[in-house]
């Protein structure tokens, strides 16, 4: 009987406003029979150093975090603060 813990990045998004959510799944196996799953989910705002993430994650975010795509966000988020007060 083995018992093994697996991590694997499976789903990377980009959302209406450029926003890349990532999602890793965590399975534990016992004889490549799967015992259990989790999900831990984390997110990143448009131009958000992403040097330290899976080499998949960066090359996501460098192909949908054009420099329109950074502008338009921190435009939004702009007016959002302004519309607040």
């Amino acid at each position: 009987m083995t018992l093994t813990k697996e991590q694997v990045i499976d789903k990377i998004e980009i959302v209406e406003n450029g926003i890349m959510q990532v999602r890793q799944v965590t399975k534990i196996m016992e004889d490549g029979k799967e015992l259990s799953k989790s999900y831990h989910r984390w997110a990143f705002e448009p131009g958000t150093d992403v040097s330290d993430q899976p080499a998949n994650v960066q090359a996501i975010a460098a192909a949908a975090w054009t420099p329109e795509v950074v502008a338009a966000y921190q435009a939004q988020i702009a007016a959002s603060q302004t519309a607040l007060g």
